[in-house]
């Protein structure tokens, strides 16, 4: 949080692209929040209820991405310092971020079980280490594996490769093929369908997601994928591209969750947020990627050919999902 503060103020202050790509640095350095919500989620929650908690830590993430870039374009316009027209939005997102730092400081506890063992009154520091030991011992013992963590590492990047890719050129699309048959501008168009996914996946995580098996959200979610890439390609209606972007709120409301369940109970306590945090930092090696080669895809051999290409990749993507993906195996120790 200390590093998220840091980007944020660098924003406040920035009055040149160089600072303002510092600012973007730091952040990228210190994003772990959501890594650590999912470890946090994965300690305090047991097999049966880890996959609604995941899908409410989800449903979170899809409300903030609908309601931030709207406040965040409503700040934008209230001009303050000529010399950083966004600085009323940087002073509000600095607020925000100064207040999930206290919430957290004051409020969330350390929930890591080696960090966390009670001690009753009288026990000495032996006999609490000798408590720890014996825990770790026992979830060495009962812990089976059902879903190979590199497996799941790589799913997740190649999913992210060519999704991300379709999100970052959705603009692209409004802007050169809606411009001519909508009275909204291609801007509003985008904003109106962006907002209309995030709402989607919102209400799907909420509802449906939090109380279907991990496995079947992942299958569900790449299936809708590989059909908005080829639909995408083909469309020549505002009607289609809102059909799409359905899919599109399905699959963001799935994939990503269930992956993160399914890795969540790959992880034992004590190496929860090494997994967890692995599994997070493919995914984002796709989604960094991924935009980079769609986009130039898309602007080099048009919309089409790089829609369709999406959709190949993604059917792979399928197949493995369908192939190599098992449902866990939730364990009860029945000698408690």
């Amino acid at each position: 949080m200390i590093g998220n503060i840091a980007s944020v103020a660098l924003w406040v202050s920035a009055t040149d692209f160089r600072t303002f790509l510092a600012s973007r640095v730091v952040g990228g350095l210190s994003e772990a929040n959501v890594q650590l919500a999912d470890a946090i989620v994965g300690d305090v929650s047991d097999e049966k209820g880890r996959s609604a908690c995941m899908a409410l830590i989800g449903a979170c993430f899809s409300i903030a991405f609908t309601v931030g870039p709207l406040l965040g374009a409503s700040l934008a316009g209230i001009g303050v310092v000529k010399s950083n027209p966004f600085v009323v939005a940087a002073v509000v997102s600095l607020g925000f971020v100064v207040v999930e730092a206290g919430f957290i400081w004051w409020f969330l506890p350390e929930t890591h079980p080696a960090f966390t063992t009670l001690v009753k009154e009288g026990e000495t520091e032996k006999s609490e280490k000798k408590e720890i030991g014996q825990r770790d011992v026992k979830e060495e013992e009962k812990y089976v594996g059902t879903n190979n963590p590199v497996i799941l590492n790589a799913l997740h990047f190649l999913f992210l490769l060519p999704f991300s890719g379709l999100e970052f050129s959705l603009p692209f699309l409004t802007a050169t093929l809606y411009a001519g048959i909508s009275d909204a501008s291609p801007a509003a168009l985008n904003g109106r369908l962006l907002s209309l996914m995030g709402l989607i996946a919102s209400l799907l995580q909420g509802t449906l997601v939090r109380r279907l098996p991990p496995l079947i959200t992942i299958r569900v979610g790449v299936v809708a994928c590989a059909i908005s890439f080829f639909l995408l390609a083909r469309v020549t209606s505002v009607q289609g591209l809102y059909a799409a972007g359905g899919l599109l709120a399905v699959t963001s409301a799935t994939v990503v969750t269930g992956l993160k369940s399914l890795g969540s109970f790959e992880a034992r306590d004590k190496d929860r947020g090494a997994v967890m945090g692995r599994l997070r930092g493919w995914g984002q090696a796709g989604r960094a990627t991924g935009p980079i080669l769609f986009c130039s895809l898309f602007w080099w051999a048009g919309r089409e050919a790089a829609y369709d290409v999406g959709g190949a990749a993604m059917v792979m993507v399928v197949v493995a999902v369908f192939t190599l993906l098992k449902a866990p195996k939730v364990l009860h120790d029945k000698t408690d």
